[in-house]
């Protein structure tokens, strides 16, 4: 009877937390659909409700191509993240490599470092090798500050998953390619889709890099957008509102769509663990 008290309290205090998170996302709607005289308004809902704001953006602007731009260099970046960082994780765990630890303690290293520090030499890099505006500019730097934490999750699965199906598929003469494919990887299944979750998230949210290396209009992701109509849209917050909540929705979609994915692949590993 008590836990089942405690239970009521805790949900109740959860949907409490939920309610209270969720007031900027609703404060934010609701102000994309109002005139310029209403739209600083402190009242979450207010009259009158006008559309012209969502008309304005489409009619003036090409957000679809930013929107493009954003998923290209999203989608790659975690393919080849989660591809490298599988593969080192399965090098480092089950082959006899020199000095691995080693590596993975430099690895784990890079975590450490900020990514603004890195924008002067990033920038140089891309100028040199004519990567600005360039999806790559993006992709490349994205995968290889994204590898590591990437390795730290997969690596800590693979330490904690049973040899003796790859010991057997080797007996039975499978090459380390069709191991690799066949087997590791279906393994790896939890920890890829916490890795694959985490990535698209940061690299979708990412402002700083892209911020340098984008400066042709509808080269830029998503999360510049905002920035680049705040002064063609200063004299109506609706309209720039509208675009706050149009750049949300592919994330929100995302994590409704996943989230249980992400808490099932948390949850695995630490049973494993």
């Amino acid at each position: 009877m008590k836990s089942n008290r405690y239970s009521i309290y805790w949900r109740i205090g959860l949907l409490i937390v939920g309610a209270i998170s969720m007031i900027p996302l609703i404060y934010l709607i609701s102000m994309s659909f109002r005139t310029p005289e209403t739209a600083f308004d402190p009242v979450i809902f207010k009259w009158p409700i006008v559309l012209d704001n969502y008309k304005t953006i489409f009619a003036e602007n090409e957000l679809y191509k930013n929107f493009i731009s954003s998923m290209i260099i999203t989608v790659t970046t975690v393919v080849l993240v989660t591809l490298f960082a599988s593969m080192a994780a399965f090098g480092l765990t089950r082959k006899e490599v020199k000095f691995k630890n080693g590596i993975y303690n430099l690895l784990l290293i890079t975590l450490m470092v900020p990514i603004c520090s890195l924008l002067i030499p990033l920038t140089q890099i891309n100028s040199s090798f004519n990567m600005l505006n360039k999806y790559q500019g993006l992709i490349l730097p994205y995968t290889a500050l994204g590898i590591p934490f990437a390795l730290v999750i997969l690596k800590g699965f693979m330490d904690n998953f049973p040899t003796e199906i790859e010991e057997a598929a080797k007996v039975d003469g499978c090459s380390n390619f069709i191991l690799f494919f066949k087997i590791v990887l279906p393994t790896l299944r939890p920890g890829i889709i916490v890795v694959v979750i985490w990535q698209f998230l940061t690299t979708w949210n990412e402002f700083l890099l892209a911020l340098v290396v984008m400066s042709e209009k509808n080269m830029k992701t998503l999360t510049l957008v905002p920035m680049l109509y705040q002064g063609q849209y200063f004299s109506q917050p609706g309209a720039l509102f509208a675009i706050l909540v149009i750049i949300s929705i592919p994330m929100i979609a995302f994590y409704i769509l996943v989230q249980k994915y992400f808490v099932q692949g948390l949850m695995s590993g630490s049973v494993k663990g």
